[in-house]
């Protein structure tokens, strides 16, 4: 916990809470993996939720500071995110920050942010190349940008996005939003896997973002309760090439670590080719037939190292 005492927290003003901010704020070092199998959503005018932010699990915990708080109570939001992060002392999981849209306050917000500790931050509602572009020149050099697919124009365009920048490395699929502004119904996700346009969404979402050299964080299964509908998806998309999910609870974050963590006996293969093949290459033989796994070339090398970075 960040606070000992978060009742007395909450009967404070905004203003006496604005007070209470470290300043400078502390600084907190990442934490040393880059794992992304659960990307865990948070409330930031729930306190009680602030206060155990340094004991997520999730391997990314996101602040909200979009849809989720009413217009009147941004502004309590941001300064909650300053408040517990200036006085948090250690972390498990990368921190971002989910902004809103740079014209209606997400600027200001991102240049606000830029003393705490976090990873990255999240613009929403993206629809061109040039807002990116925008979100970027307000970064620090070692804050990552992440964005929110949510509209039919970021999802025609994202594969032509790429390498815009090293900062720019991760899409989050909002497939809510996204069926709404194609005018498509929600129920091809909300009944369950199986329908073909929501998976053929999935599977677009997924290949585009990997030619653009980002990591495709697929979308949040709502009904928090369902923790069985929230395994078949997760089952469903680890088939298709996923290994992030968004989530929203811990319930939610161990069954995501459970199905996108790798398999130990995957992992072993994966380092045994990758030993056996860089052995094989100093005697300049690029294929060869392995006792154990047949025959291994650079593909199959390439396979393994994909395997070992998640």
């Amino acid at each position: 916990m960040i606070f000992e005492n978060i009742g007395q927290l909450e009967e404070l003003s905004l203003r006496q809470r604005e007070e209470r901010i470290l300043q400078p704020p502390r600084k907190v070092p990442p934490p040393p993996h880059k794992r992304h199998r659960s990307n865990m959503m948070l409330n930031p005018l729930n306190l009680k939720h602030l206060n155990r932010l340094d004991e997520a699990e999730a391997d990314v915990v996101t602040l909200n500071l979009e849809d989720a708080i009413a217009p009147s109570r941004k502004r309590e939001a941001l300064i909650n995110i300053a408040l517990f992060l200036s006085r948090m002392s250690r972390r498990n999981s990368r921190i971002v920050v989910r902004v809103n849209p740079l014209e209606e306050g997400g600027a200001e917000e991102i240049l606000f942010l830029a003393p705490y500790s976090i990873d990255a931050v999240r613009i929403p509602k993206v629809r061109s190349k040039s807002e990116i572009e925008a979100a970027l020149e307000l970064l620090s050099e070692d804050r990552e940008l992440h964005i929110s697919l949510e509209t039919k124009e970021a999802f025609r365009d994202l594969s032509g996005w790429g390498r815009i920048d090293p900062r720019f490395t991760a899409a989050n699929l909002g497939i809510l939003d996204l069926l709404a502004d194609l005018g498509l119904p929600q129920r091809l996700v909300t009944d369950g896997p199986g329908n073909p346009t929501a998976e053929a969404i999935l599977t677009r979402f997924l290949l585009d973002a990997r030619i653009a050299g980002l990591l495709p964080v697929s979308f949040m299964y709502q009904d928090y309760r369902d923790t069985e509908g929230f395994r078949r998806w997760c089952q469903r998309e680890k088939e298709m090439g996923f290994t992030s999910k968004a989530c929203m609870g811990p319930a939610q974050v161990a069954i995501a670590h459970e199905i996108f963590g790798p398999d130990p006996g995957e992992l072993r293969r994966a380092r045994e080719i990758k030993e056996a093949f860089e052995a094989s290459i100093r005697n300049d033989i690029h294929g060869f037939i392995h006792e154990k796994y047949g025959f291994i070339d650079e593909p199959i090398y390439r396979d393994a190292l994909n395997i070992l970075k998640y």
